[in-house]
């Protein structure tokens, strides 16, 4: 008999960090019934004065062959009743441990430096990560601040590794200018991606709440100058909003005047369109003069967008809806073992004003699973087929073996 996958989560709110170290790995290696072979730690900004002791007296206690994390503004665990929390503003430590028996777990640590340019061959990005295109690997990543470095990180992986799926978020720090933490086995670091690629017998399941619902039509971009929609359909993109809005209800119009966003459709064929078909970006300004809008992504003509609104009713909805979906997908052999989750810093209980929506609403309808993850400050979740950075999102990582798991 095959070995069994195992995955477990600990969670400590204790404000002395060799307190809340201790008792999160008390905890996670007491429900195993093997040693682990892959770590995954967040740690809240309440301890930024002492991120350099986390490994050392994580290594003092655990005993793990990879290991990586990074600091958050808020974390996600489980509790010793088998509940996931969101803990925002307060000293908390988060353990997920594995063991991923007929699973490849090759870890790194890259910078910005070291990406190949975007025109290189595919081997570039394989000999910059370390593992093969085949069996095709699941990734988690964990990055600094250099938005520009990741986003060429993504689509080196989507273009060296079809069919790869990618998770994860940026590590955030709270405010107030505190750096961040990137866990590496037995390294700190403050800056590039940490990540793992896992091949072989597992698979990752993904749900990326965007948050956002539709209002109007789809309109085809006419003419474009990189992230500036100068015509749609031919007509003055600005003109449109503005109809558009005039015969929104009233309530509609008063949130689209904060949280208005422009949904990207991602699959160029497809006829109709509905919620989740679409990559959600900002609007970065507008140009009266010109009637054009500028976007926080590069546009091409052809392409198809419809402007979305986003509340905490929207946001909840939406996240429900993704998972009803996946829920009803799923078969009954599933052998989903744990999960992870990236959450954006607008979320959580500034969104919905009370704590653990997301992280309830999961459990809810994926039931007896550990759940961990952080508040990050980008979101990192594949649309459509590719895989971006987002903002204001929920990035579920759902973990089991895979369909064709031997026999």
């Amino acid at each position: 008999m095959a070995d069994q996958m195992q995955w477990t989560n600990a969670l400590s709110t204790r404000a002395s960090l060799e307190a809340a170290i201790s008792e999160v790995v008390e905890q996670a290696v007491g429900k195993l019934s093997t040693s682990s072979n892959l770590g995954i730690v967040f740690i809240s900004s309440a301890f930024t004065s002492e991120y350099s002791r986390v490994l050392p007296l994580l290594r003092e206690k655990l005993d793990v062959p990879v290991l990586i994390g990074c600091s958050g503004g808020g974390i996600v665990g489980t509790n010793n009743w088998g509940q996931a929390e969101e803990l925002e503003s307060q000293p908390a430590l988060s353990l997920t441990l594995a063991y991923l028996p007929q699973v490849n777990i090759h870890p790194f640590h890259i910078v910005a430096e070291e990406l190949p340019d975007l025109d290189s061959s595919p081997n570039a990005w394989m000999d910059l990560i370390g593992v093969p295109p085949s069996p095709t690997p699941q990734f988690i990543l964990l990055s600094g601040n250099f938005s520009g470095g990741i986003n060429d990180l993504l689509k080196g992986l989507d273009f060296a590794y079809p069919g790869c799926v990618t998770v994860g978020g940026q590590a955030s720090s709270g405010g107030m200018g505190n750096p961040v933490a990137l866990f590496y086995n037995d390294k700190l670091h403050t800056q590039g991606t940490v990540g793992v690629a896992l091949s072989g017998n597992i698979t990752l399941d993904t749900i990326v709440a965007q948050g956002c619902r539709p209002i109007g039509t789809p309109y085809q971009v006419s003419k474009c100058d990189r992230n500036i929609i100068l015509e749609l359909e031919e007509q003055v993109p600005l003109i449109l909003l503005r109809d558009l809005i005039a015969n929104l209800s009233e309530s509609e119009q008063t949130l689209a005047q904060n949280s208005l966003f422009v949904g990207v459709a991602m699959d160029e064929f497809k006829q109709n369109l509905q919620q989740g078909d679409f990559l959600i970006r900002n609007i970065l300004g507008v140009d009266p003069t010109a009637g054009a809008i500028a976007i926080g992504d590069y546009l091409r003509p052809g392409q198809r967008l419809q402007f979305h609104l986003r509340d905490a009713q929207t946001s909840a909805q939406d996240l429900e809806f993704l998972l009803n979906k996946y829920q009803q997908e799923q078969t009954s052999e599933s052998s989903t073992i744990g999960a992870l989750m990236f959450s954006c810093l607008g979320r959580g209980e500034g969104l919905y004003g009370k704590p653990n929506f997301d992280s309830e609403l999961f459990q809810r309808y994926i039931k007896n699973i550990p759940l961990g993850g952080f508040f990050c400050g980008g979101e990192i979740g594949p649309v459509g087929g590719s895989t971006f950075l987002h903002g204001y999102t929920s990035v579920f990582a759902i973990c089991r073996e895979s369909d064709t798991s031997s026999k």
